[in-house]
């Protein structure tokens, strides 16, 4: 695995790890969930429903996969794993991408404005510097706006173990 995959990692576990517990459980998923969706409000129940689904799936996922003690928690040496066998992950990932970018699109036109990006992005917990330095490298029209595919591809690529030098990577310098 790269080491810019395992910084990655690290920076999503952390991010994941909502009540500081050093592991992952069925509430920090859905305390993520509560607070992303809570920043979209402009995007549709549907849309929420979604983000709330794959947070959901993403749990299920993981407890299914990488429990390994099966004590209904995630630690970080088992979540690794999800970055060394992506093809586990894939659909998970997916849907979780294109529920994320959905949200950030409440007008179904395909783009997503700085403002909304911020919002989700920080509901997550980066840091502002590093969620602008996101955006400004996925090539932001204008008009101050990224394509939801261009997000999409994004997300997919902070969770592949081979990808370097990939936008995701200033989620990982500014949250170091």
């Amino acid at each position: 695995m790269q080491k810019s995959a395992l910084e990655r990692v690290t920076v999503i576990f952390t991010l994941f790890d909502r009540n500081g517990d050093g592991h992952l459980e069925a509430e920090d998923f859905e305390i993520m969930a509560r607070d992303v969706v809570r920043a979209a409000p402009q995007s549709s129940e549907a849309a929420r429903n979604a983000m709330r689904g794959a947070f959901g799936r993403y749990w299920v996922t993981l407890a299914a996969e990488l429990d390994a003690d099966r004590d209904g928690t995630i630690t970080f040496d088992e979540f690794t794993a999800c970055v060394l066998a992506p093809e586990r992950f894939h659909d998970t990932i997916s849907e979780f991408a294109e529920a994320l970018a959905e949200l950030g699109d409440p007008d179904g036109d395909g783009l997503i404005e700085r403002p909304v990006f911020l919002a989700l992005m920080t509901a997550i917990g980066f840091e502002h510097d590093a969620i602008n330095a996101l955006f400004d490298a996925f090539g932001p029209s204008r008009s101050d706006q990224i394509t939801v595919s261009a997000w999409v591809a994004g997300i997919k690529d902070y969770y592949s173990p081979t990808k370097t030098g990939i936008p995701g990577d200033r989620l990982v310098t500014a949250q170091a």
